[in-house]
């Protein structure tokens, strides 16, 4: 296509002259290089999309430079123009990752349908690139490469295939849900529904009509039949995020599906059919809840086939700079900006840090640096503030005792209140205070 970039590599300047000329007045960008040595410093420092290569070159020649192209560059498109006393080696540099060659003299249009196909298919190449880039970032959850995460990852393969009910475990914000969706993206059900439940969000009467649907009239405002979201997800996935929350009486429906894969709507006496797979996740221990009789035991049993536990950030922090490598690609792609460097002293803070929300509060903290960092690097000062200030060890001997005082209580305040995701009422209560007094502390000692 016009505006993509050709670098003809030949020792002849007349060739390189004829070719320029015919492919500036197709609108592409040319670059010339009369050596393999000088079009390889090119190709390093103007990045071309297309290369046009001689073999027989001074210094370097064209077989050496495809050679060094396929171990560094080997998604770059190259077409040999070769005289008729070298088609063997034309044929040889085929084996090294040519696309095509021409023998010289080259008809322009033979040269400019081949360069077309070619940029076609690495075009085709370089948005499969952008797709596969993309669904890492949407589920970095499968690019950690500590030993527990490899083991999650080896676990989550060999369970996608199957129809088993899967149970992720997990503090708040470790990735339950990414996991769940590529376990979703491996199995065969993938290209159908992906249905998410968030246990938490509705009342126990619109959470049953959410899940299982309801007919016209089974309540004040059913004005109509509605399907539920197991009825929706009919040969595909139901993740129930935070299914320790589910109340009782719903967790009984709820196991009458897994044992027997019917339901009945809300208002409604005849059974529906539904064959779904069932991933469901929590923070909390629902062993704990079954002896509080929260939690049915049987229910339990059948939603445990297999168990995944994803550790805290701060237990894997070998995964830190995958995350943020990760993260940073998505959120400076989302704004088009150029992907900065972290620098050293920002590493250090990150990594010392102990991420109390998981990678949900890093990947918060890298979208605020992206959006906030105008440089080359992502420096400390764009950094929240709690990242900062980290512990009393922090304290420096040479302040007064006061000072200290009001230092460690800002510190200790705002490690809380990030505990508690900024909730003013929990903080207070793990504080032992009155929130009101909190909420006075707060604007005292200057917390945002």
């Amino acid at each position: 296509m016009a505006e993509d970039k050709i670098l003809i590599v030949d020792d002849d300047p007349q060739i390189r002259m004829f070719l320029a000329d015919r492919l500036k007045v197709k609108g592409y960008r040319v670059l010339q290089a009369h050596s393999g040595k000088e079009g390889l410093k090119k190709i390093k420092e103007d990045s071309p999309d297309l290369v046009l290569l001689d073999l027989q070159m001074p210094e370097m020649d064209g077989l050496t430079l495809l050679k060094i192209l396929q171990k560094e560059q080997s998604d770059l498109p190259v077409i040999i123009l070769t005289a008729h006393g070298t088609i063997e080696h034309a044929v040889e540099a085929m084996k090294y990752g040519a696309l095509d060659f021409l023998p010289k003299p080259c008809k322009p249009d033979h040269i400019l349908l081949l360069m077309q196909r070619a940029l076609e298919s690495k075009t085709l190449k370089d948005e499969n690139k952008y797709l596969r880039d993309e669904l890492q970032m949407q589920h970095p959850m499968v690019v950690g490469n500590s030993p527990a995460m490899k083991k999650i990852k080896e676990t989550a393969e060999k369970v996608a295939g199957s129809k088993s009910t899967v149970l992720i475990l997990g503090e708040s914000g470790t990735g339950k849900q990414l996991l769940a969706r590529a376990i979703y993206h491996l199995s065969d059900r993938r290209e159908k529904p992906f249905v998410q439940v968030n246990c938490t969000t509705l009342s126990e009467h619109l959470l049953e009509s959410d899940l299982f649907g309801h007919e016209k009239g089974a309540f004040t405002g059913a004005i109509k039949q509605k399907k539920g979201r197991f009825e929706l997800a009919n040969r595909g996935t139901v993740f129930l995020d935070e299914m320790g929350d589910l109340p009782l009486s719903i967790q009984a429906k709820l196991l009458f599906v897994l044992e027997y894969g019917e339901f009945q709507r809300v208002g409604g006496i005849d059974s529906q059919s539904t064959d779904v797979r069932i991933i469901a996740a929590t923070n909390k221990d629902l062993s704990e809840l079954v002896n509080k009789n929260l939690f049915r035991e049987d229910l339990y049993f059948r939603i445990n086939v297999v168990s995944i536990q994803i550790p805290p950030l701060r237990d894997r922090m070998e995964d830190l700079p995958v995350f943020i490598d990760c993260f940073l690609k998505k959120h400076c792609r989302a704004m088009q900006k150029p992907i900065p460097e972290i620098s050293q002293r920002t590493m250090e803070i990150l990594k010392n840090y102990s991420w109390p929300g998981n990678i949900r509060e890093l990947e918060n903290v890298i979208e605020r640096a992206v959006v906030l960092s105008s440089g080359e690097k992502i420096t400390p000062d764009v950094l929240p503030e709690l990242l900062s200030v980290r512990s009393a060890e922090d304290l420096q001997v040479g302040l007064s005792l006061e000072e200290a005082q009001q230092k460690f209580k800002k510190q200790f305040i705002l490690k809380t209140l990030q505990q508690t995701n900024h909730s003013q009422t929990e903080a207070a209560k793990i504080l032992g205070l009155q929130r009101t007094y909190l909420n006075r502390l707060i604007k005292g000692l200057g917390i945002s």
